[in-house]
């Protein structure tokens, strides 16, 4: 049940903001259905985390 939920919250919000700490950890701090909010919600996050190592990805089922 829990890997069907993640799975139909993935398909509606694609589009996640992570914070990045190496190429195997990191964080997803929100998602978002479009690109242009993802990159506004990560735009404020700079502003308040500067040293964070923040991104926009999106994440695709196989």
């Amino acid at each position: 049940m829990k890997r069907q939920t993640k799975t139909y919250r993935t398909a509606l919000a694609p589009w996640a903001v992570v914070r990045w700490f190496s190429p195997t950890q990191r964080i997803v701090i929100s998602r978002f259905r479009s690109r242009s909010d993802a990159d506004g919600h990560l735009a404020v996050l700079q502003r308040h985390i500067p040293d964070a190592d923040l991104r926009v990805i999106v994440e695709m089922e196989d």
